[in-house]
């Protein structure tokens, strides 16, 4: 399926953080309700403006899912569960390694179905972190677009 892929205005930050945590509840289980209620001010006020934001929205508008990305690196790429299964994380990662040629993705190594997804789309495990990215205890596997 085809999907248009436009950017994200800052307007569009909130409804985007919802996307976040609408998967991040579906797919993260991982995480604690303190865990998630920690990071969502961060993804909404920091992590949004610290990348390139782009987004699929669905027929009526509404943002489904968006990739961030920054120096050739997918820095986050979320779906929103209701549309899971339709082709538009797949959509949103071509699109970012073909417009701003990305090859490399950290992935929570305890989000197996988003190893399973980078896997299968070409990437490969090239290392292992203990901790993320604020140094907490959730292993990151560093995975490169195999060439």
């Amino acid at each position: 399926m085809q999907y248009e892929i436009s950017p994200v205005p800052v307007s569009a930050y909130p409804e985007v953080t919802a996307v976040w945590e609408a998967s991040v509840r579906a797919t993260h289980d991982f995480l604690t309700e303190a865990d998630i209620q920690f990071f969502k001010p961060l993804i909404l006020n920091e992590f949004l403006k610290a990348v390139t934001l782009c987004c699929i929205k669905d027929e009526t508008g509404r943002i489904v899912g968006f990739a961030g990305t920054a120096e050739q690196k997918l820095e986050m790429l979320f779906v929103d569960p209701a549309a899971r299964g339709r082709g538009i994380g797949k959509a949103l990662l071509a699109h970012v390694i073909a417009s701003q040629e990305v090859t490399k993705v950290d992935v929570n190594e305890q989000n197996t179905q988003a190893v399973g997804f980078y896997l299968h789309n070409g990437f490969k495990i090239i290392s292992r972190s203990a901790l993320d990215g604020m140094g907490k205890p959730f292993p990151l596997l560093l995975m490169e677009l195999e060439k």
